[in-house]
């Protein structure tokens, strides 16, 4: 899979503009604030239809602009394949493949997969939970649509149990048969998810610790664990241990939705005893074996989106990197970056078709 032409009209920064690219490593490259991380996530958007960096989908449209447009050419499967998505102020989103509209979106995620570094992942490492799960949902949800609908399930069936807990504060009354039934909806969607976590993180952990290896030539121990109540207890169980204090509380304090990773280099956290270029390396790390794991489960080479990833890194991590990415694992690279010569430099070593966009 590769993405050939891209067309964006209001996006963000750019009022208009259209790329041909190469199938192996396109680089954009220009100062600061240019536009060449919203091209990326331009890219991104075609994939999961929103952004990677704004959540809030009329903040990606130009400023003084009603909408906005992206169009991508693909080639899968020896298919061209065109998506579009669009939005207009006051109006729903629209995603079209082949010019025919999506009722769910849910159902194109994962149909062209696409991972992306970026130093926004350093969230990752310095926020709280609700990141770390996304991330872990992200990987699974684009090869495991069971999983994403189970996972929507269990949000909404949160939200009504919060609610339900909420009026039962505010209405000074409890109907345990009432509670009862969005316990056991949310059981079922619970155990469900953190057998299907459990089992990728056990498949995942090895190809990151690889990756890291190869990143950092092999000076220092790291560790990813996965952190879950499901480990101790049933989430029946759960619920039932938690109830007097999420009545008092007003929400659900048990669950899948509590899920943590640990993220440690020499069995300390990393967000407190590693460098930043330690830190950025476990990310990128963390990142390539996300690339990995779903070109194995999905048997479609993913686009990789490597956004200023040469910052903070010193010369033989940088080397590191660009040999892994340079091999024949890897299908086609976007790459930014504010030195152009520095990026040309870099991929002249590798023996891959490259172009360079100077925006």
């Amino acid at each position: 899979m590769y993405l050939q032409q891209l067309s964006l009209v209001n996006f963000k920064n750019i009022a208009s503009q259209s790329f041909d690219f190469q199938e192996k490593i396109n680089c954009f490259v220009g100062n600061n604030g240019v536009g060449k991380t919203n091209v990326l996530d331009a890219i991104y958007y075609l994939s999961f239809t929103k952004s990677y960096f704004n959540s809030v989908a009329v903040q990606n449209i130009k400023h003084n602009e009603s909408f906005f447009m992206i169009e991508g050419n693909y080639l899968l499967n020896d298919r061209k394949e065109t998506i579009v998505c669009s939005l207009k102020k006051g109006q729903k989103k629209i995603l079209k493949r082949n010019g025919k509209t999506y009722d769910r979106f849910s159902d194109h995620i994962g149909q062209f997969p696409i991972v992306i570094i970026s130093p926004a992942d350093r969230d990752l490492v310095t926020e709280g939970s609700d990141l770390r799960r996304k991330f872990i949902d992200g990987v699974i949800s684009q090869q495991n649509k069971s999983y994403l609908k189970d996972l929507i399930g269990y949000n909404k069936v949160l939200t009504q149990r919060n609610a339900l807990l909420k009026y039962f504060a505010a209405n000074r009354t409890f109907d345990a048969l009432n509670l009862s039934v969005y316990d056991g909806r949310l059981s079922d969607y619970g155990t469900k998810i953190f057998e299907v976590r459990r089992q990728f993180l056990e498949e995942f952990i090895p190809i990151f610790n690889e990756k890291y290896k190869v990143i950092s030539g092999d000076k220092e121990n790291v560790n990813l664990n996965y952190k879950s109540q499901l480990h101790d207890f049933s989430m029946p169980d759960l619920l039932q241990k938690s109830l007097e204090k999420d009545k008092i509380l007003q929400y659900s304090t048990s669950g899948i939705h509590k899920d943590d990773l640990n993220f440690e280099i020499g069995d300390y956290p990393i967000k407190k005893f590693g460098s930043q270029g330690q830190q950025k390396s476990y990310l990128i790390a963390l990142k390539l074996a996300q690339f990995e794991f779903i070109k194995q489960q999905a048997k479609i080479t993913p686009i990789l989106l490597l956004d200023d990833i040469f910052d903070k890194l010193d010369e033989n991590r940088v080397a590191q990197i660009i040999n892994l990415v340079n091999n024949d694992e890897f299908g086609q690279i976007f790459i930014t970056d504010t030195h152009a010569e520095r990026t040309e430099n870099i991929l002249k070593e590798g023996d891959k078709q490259y172009q360079i966009f100077k925006l």
